[in-house]
């Protein structure tokens, strides 16, 4: 579809969670929209992801008993950041996140309420499948009669009159044309793990981790913002996530045509052990966390270990917890013993089974005094069959970018507004901080999206 005519209130770079939920909000709003995506199909790396999202205070979590609330929300997002996030990032999360629980489930969208483990505390995560969540709010765009959705359009430079922003460059099918923005551009393009120069600019450390990733995530938002002066935020917290398949192993090489996958036993209840069968960090930590203790080990793998007990945990969504869809996918390696599992890993069985020996020990002590992992839930790792799950840190998102207002304007240099600018979902920076809550992935191109939605069909 070509872009024809080529104008609109507002213009959205970007066609996965974050942009379609933008562009709906506006369209809702009154506003006529023009959703551009430049690959062959919306998505993005939402329809990649895990599937959760971070939502407080729900009717959802009230009939599952379970009392929660904004401010509980505010508190984990800043203590996991380690209060190192903006502010107003922060709030524009907590303070709208409510609501777009609701519109979404007010639009037909069902979740599921994942139960608490290692990563959280309090059942908050909503999953719910998010190729089903983009082609929901694109099929409601639909039913407005105010949007329309271009692919194989790629975002270039803004233009710009007297410093506001008035619209883009869009290249489609090898041809340049700009494309005008009434009320404002919305930039929705996701971050730059499949861009290495920028990996290498922001995140060097990271530049060789197993790219997971939208295909589109190159940067161009974070390159179209920067043009025009926007300043940046969290650029010195890019971390890897800790549980990217090894789908090579004993290679450490990609595999042509797979896409790589997340998968978190040790949330509930593996134990992480290196190439020698040794653990070598507390399974309770963060993934953000363990993916730079894995990173430091030998080649930068690990395994999963567990037993039956924690596979009967296997839940289809979010696509972590599928622990059962990992092992007919061939991810997971599976042995009657222990012995015979250390075989399969190539790890030493003796060391193996002395790690697990001192594990369930201490789970019947009560006391991890190796690592210190809280074991008031954790069960011995003793019914087979066993399993293996070989991973390596792995680069789903880059959680900084652009800094951004209360109405998720595009800030500059000086902490201005940048006049028609606005970011959503992962390209904006400052939610996170130094760290990253389970489910605000997700959770900000739904919430962010909403807000920058209805902010730009506002002005």
């Amino acid at each position: 579809m070509m872009i024809s005519p080529a104008t609109a209130d507002v213009v959205v770079v970007g066609a996965g969670l974050a942009g379609c939920a933008a562009a709906l909000a506006a369209a809702e709003r009154g506003a006529t929209v023009l959703l551009l995506e430049k690959g062959e199909q919306p998505g993005g790396s939402s329809v990649r992801a895990g599937g959760g999202l971070l939502f407080a205070g729900t009717s959802l979590q009230r009939r599952h008993g379970v009392a929660d609330s904004t401010e509980a929300l505010r508190a984990a997002i800043v203590a996991a950041g380690q209060d190192r996030g903006d502010p107003a990032a922060v709030d524009v999360y907590a303070d709208n996140q409510l609501a777009a629980y609701e519109w979404l489930a007010g639009l037909g969208q069902e979740f599921i309420l994942v139960p608490a483990n290692a990563d959280i505390t309090i059942p908050r995560l909503h999953a719910a499948p998010p190729s089903a969540l983009t082609a929901l709010l694109l099929e409601r765009l639909a039913a407005t009669g105010r949007g329309r959705v271009v692919t194989g359009a790629a975002g270039g430079r803004l233009t710009t009159d007297h410093g506001r922003v008035t619209g883009v460059l869009v290249s489609q099918g090898g041809v340049e044309r700009p494309v005008s923005a009434r009320l404002g551009v919305i930039l929705a393009t996701g971050g730059f793990t499949q861009s290495p120069e920028l990996l290498r600019t922001f995140a060097p450390q990271w530049a060789d981790a197993v790219a997971m990733g939208g295909d589109g995530n190159t940067g161009d938002g974070l390159r179209m913002a920067m043009a025009v002066g926007a300043r940046l935020a969290d650029m010195g917290y890019v971390a890897g996530t800790f549980g990217a398949a090894a789908v090579d192993y004993p290679g450490l090489g990609a595999v042509p045509g797979t896409a790589p996958r997340l998968l978190f036993p040790h949330a509930a209840g593996a134990i992480v052990v290196n190439r020698d069968g040794r653990r070598f960090v507390n399974e309770g930590l963060g993934y953000k966390v363990i993916a730079g203790v894995c990173a430091g080990q030998p080649d930068g793998i690990a395994f999963q270990v567990f037993d039956q007990s924690v596979m009967d945990k296997s839940v289809p969504v979010p696509s972590p917890r599928d622990f059962a869809r990992a092992l007919a996918d061939g991810l997971l390696f599976q042995a009657p013993t222990l012995a015979a599992l250390a075989e399969r890993m190539r790890v030493d069985a003796v060391v193996l089974a002395d790690t697990v020996a001192r594990y369930n020990a201490g789970v019947r002590a009560g006391a991890d005094h190796e690592h210190g992992r809280p074991l008031s839930m954790a069960r011995e790792l003793t019914t087979p069959p066993y399993y293996g799950y070989p991973c390596r840190a792995g680069l789903t998102t880059t959680y900084c970018g652009v800094r951004v207002s209360r109405r998720l304007e595009v800030l500059d240099v000086f902490d201005q507004p940048i006049g028609g600018l606005f970011a959503a979902g992962e390209v904006v920076g400052g939610l996170h901080g130094a760290g990253y809550l389970t489910g605000t992935g997700l959770g900000k191109a739904a919430v962010y999206g909403r807000v920058a939605g209805l902010a730009a069909a506002a002005c």
